[in-house]
């Protein structure tokens, strides 16, 4: 107990003295319990220097016969790499010695630290694992950990060479016959996670992982069929010899293993299997937690896709699970699952929006009922019978709480405006909103009615209902200018009255970002005469962080775009409460930023403990040119210490510096992200004139989603209609981004998204704008 008390209390340097004479004492005691627990204690609190007086026990330690002491100082060592690793890299030789002990914790602990020690020189890895693969490891935890060193060496050789041949891969297959399961597992798993791996590698691994799902241990048969569900992502026809043993798991009592077997067998399935599949998911869903209820309906999405004429048995399942008891995030699943199901299967889209229809009756989320009123807008307009939908909208009206009701109004609008036999019906129907008791339903209804009856004004009104609105709504004595049109002003979705905690993405708005403080910022950078003739404010960044947490000072950097000038907003708070910092500056070097001329600069005349300040720095740039490049920032002030029991300051103060991270202007930053309602249209509209298409290879990726991720991010563009969510396990997907360039150009982009190979991601880009240059 009291090695365990001075271990928690760690004490100071000046205290540290107080324990380490005993504690060196006990480590040369003769009780072996004490010699290691001693070993552990005064490594975790000892210093550099004191380390050098013990290195000499530490080394003798390793080698002990007793295996509790020897695995005390090398899991002592392990830790202390990471503070005082040139002291540890000298045991080398002892830790060596160690890796051919006969007590399986001691070899494991020491093979952990020779590779650590060695983890920065390739050819060392190589060479070890090389002589370890040959049979002189015992302990099957050291043996799991020489599994993942090998695998790590085949990764690595596979980039460098050329070959067909895969060293070390014989040492990988003679695990799969060693006599312990956890050996077994990791060989299997590290096989079946090889980059490019062949059937002909995969099919030992396949085979011993198929005998562990029917093991009487429910750990192995969860480890067996997690991976089995992973491989079957890239190889589904090496599964299908095990989908007899994983329908028997559908019953398994572990749920867990349930669901991955049955999200397995959907990968794995053809499409002749799919209505049995069916049938068994049917009875299980109800025995499973939400969490797991949205693998299952993601797996079934997946399999509707690959098989397309199924989409009837698999649209009516969704639908029948929608009616039944669940969650926010299940239900949405479910609701994202048949929208996706109507944009790809042209044949699903009128039964999938009936079923859509019916769920809004009894809909409990309130996100979830304007979000399915919003494709209905857009939708069913396009089908061969829109007037069969009119009845669900307008009950909305009657039976809805008001932020439902103002979203029925809108999409009974899109219905006037898109189908003309309808006009005369929806005319009724929104004059009956007159008398809502709600003000937005009100006042809705008005302003279709108006625009709806106005004479040839049925463009401007699809325009309006299905295009993007940017107008200003505060009051202003100067004429209306569009430049002026704050972009970046974003819609926080309605908070769910079931899920508070939640912040859904919705089925094609944007994402939620809080209001955008753009005429802030401008009202800020205009006030200071150096760079009140700098025009018009294009963008303000998000503020990225040029210092690390809790650090003495924090800074972060706020990039204001004009057209042809950088300002660089330093926002600087001093965490000490003793020091008052004067005359502060950022000197900034842009020798790597060849396009970029510092042309002004304002210091923060006086930052006093906790109390925010700014610091500016501008820079001129060609103009209308997206000009990129890197910077390198120093905060520089004068540091004046401050009397704690006055408040009052020194009179002289010192100068000092503090080095700050280094800031990049990127081409996102030229790019504001600007939503569209209606991509299609938009599209169309902007016309093939100024269109550009070409190709990419975006190299070998982790998965679809990350590609997606990294160009979204690349591009600084707007994600339109939820196109930015990656269905999992997908092999191709479309993205559509929208934007406003420098110079108040439109932007629209559709990705093309495909994954060629085990894992390379291959990218067709096509641009439209209003201006050739910008495409």
């Amino acid at each position: 107990m009291v090695y365990v008390i001075i271990k928690e209390l760690s004490p100071s340097a000046d205290e540290v003295i107080i324990v380490t004479s005993s504690l060196m004492k006990d480590m040369t005691s003769k009780t072996d319990m004490y010699r290691a627990n001693a070993i552990r204690v005064l490594c975790q609190i000892t210093d550099g220097t004191l380390l050098t007086q013990i290195e000499r026990y530490l080394k003798q330690a390793i080698v002990d016969k007793n295996p509790v002491v020897a695995s005390a100082a090398l899991v002592s060592g392990i830790h202390l790499l990471q503070t005082n690793p040139e002291i540890v890299k000298r045991w080398s030789n002892e830790v060596q010695e160690a890796v051919q002990s006969r007590a399986a914790l001691v070899q494991f602990h020491a093979l952990a630290l020779l590779h650590q020690i060695r983890q920065n020189d390739r050819l060392a890895v190589n060479k070890l694992v090389s002589s370890l693969t040959r049979g002189s490891v015992r302990s099957p935890l050291a043996q799991c950990l020489l599994i993942r060193y090998t695998s790590q060496v085949i990764r690595e050789s596979a980039s460098s060479t050329q070959t067909g041949d895969r060293p070390f891969y014989d040492f990988l297959e003679g695990c799969l016959r060693h006599k312990a399961e956890m050996v077994i597992f990791e060989a299997a798993r590290a096989i079946t996670e090889l980059n490019g791996v062949t059937s002909r590698e995969l099919t030992p691994a396949i085979t011993v992982l198929q005998l562990f799902l029917s093991s009487t241990k429910p750990v192995l048969r969860f480890a067996a069929v997690r991976t089995l569900n992973k491989v079957a992502m890239t190889h589904p026809i090496a599964v299908t010899n095990c989908n007899i043993d994983m329908e028997s798991l559908i019953s398994d009592q572990n749920r867990s293993i349930a669901t991955l077997a049955i999200t397995t067998l959907l990968k794995t399935g053809n499409e002749s299997s799919v209505d049995r599949l069916m049938k068994q998911i049917t009875t299980f869903m109800s025995d499973i937690a939400d969490e797991f209820k949205i693998v299952v309906i993601e797996a079934i999405r997946s399999l509707c896709l690959k098989f397309p004429l199924k989409y009837r048995s698999l649209m009516n399942f969704l639908s029948n699970i929608l009616r039944e008891e669940g969650g926010f995030e299940y239900k949405k699943a479910i609701v994202d699952s048949i929208v996706i199901l109507i944009r790809d299967i042209p044949e699903a889209k009128e039964s999938g929006l009936l079923h859509l229809c019916e769920f809004i009756e009894d809909c409990e989320f309130t996100y979830l009922s304007t979000q399915i009123l919003h494709f209905l807008g857009i939708e069913g307009p396009k089908t061969s019978d829109p007037s069969k939908y009119i009845r669900y909208i307008y009950n909305r009206v009657h039976l809805e709480n008001a932020t439902v009701r103002a979203g029925a109004v809108s999409t009974l609008a899109k219905f006037g405006a898109m189908v003309d036999s309808l006009k005369p019906r929806i005319f009724v129907l929104l004059r009956r909103c007159l008398f809502d008791t709600d003000d937005e339903v009100r006042d809705r209804a008005t302003l279709y009615l108006n625009t709806l009856g106005a004479d040839g004004a049925v463009e401007d009104m699809k325009e309006f209902l299905f295009g993007s609105l940017d107008i200003p709504l505060e009051p202003s004595e100067e004429s209306f200018d569009i430049n002026s049109v704050p972009k970046e002003v974003k819609i926080q979705p309605l908070a769910e009255k079931k899920a508070p905690g939640k912040k859904p993405t919705g089925l094609g708005g944007p994402p939620p970002a809080p209001p955008s403080t753009i005429d802030a910022y401008e009202k800020l950078i205009s006030s200071i005469p150096e760079f009140a003739n700098f025009g018009k404010l294009f963008k303000s960044s998000a503020p990225v962080e040029l210092t690390e947490a809790e650090t003495e000072y924090a800074v972060n950097v706020v990039k204001h775009i004009f057209d042809g000038h950088v300002v660089f907003q330093y926002n600087c708070t001093n965490t000490i409460s003793e020091q008052l910092l004067e005359n502060v500056t950022v000197i900034v070097d842009a020798s790597e930023a060849e396009e970029f001329a510092e042309v002004a600069s304002k210091p923060l005349r006086s930052l006093p403990y906790d109390s925010p300040g700014q610091t500016f720095v501008a820079f001129e740039k060609p103009e209308g040119v997206p000009a990129v490049g890197k910077f390198s920032n120093m905060l520089r002030f004068i540091v004046k210490e401050v009397d704690p029991s006055t408040g009052e300051a020194e009179d002289d103060g010192v100068e000092d510096e503090y080095q700050l991270e280094e800031l990049e202007v990127v081409a996102a930053d030229y790019m504001l992200k600007v939503g569209v309602s209606n991509f299609r249209n938009a599209w169309e509209s902007m016309g093939p004139d100024c269109e550009r298409v070409d190709e990419y290879d975006l190299g070998p990726r982790e998965n679809l989603a990350e590609a997606v991720n990294a160009v979204i991010n690349l591009l600084g563009m707007q994600p339109c209609e939820g196109t930015e969510v990656v269905p999992s396990n997908s092999r191709s997907h479309t993205c559509l981004l929208s934007g406003v360039y420098i110079g108040n150009v439109k932007v629209l982009v559709r990705l093309q998204f495909g994954i060629d190979g085990p894992k390379d991601v291959a990218m067709k880009l096509a641009v439209r704008s209003e201006d050739e240059a910008v495409s």
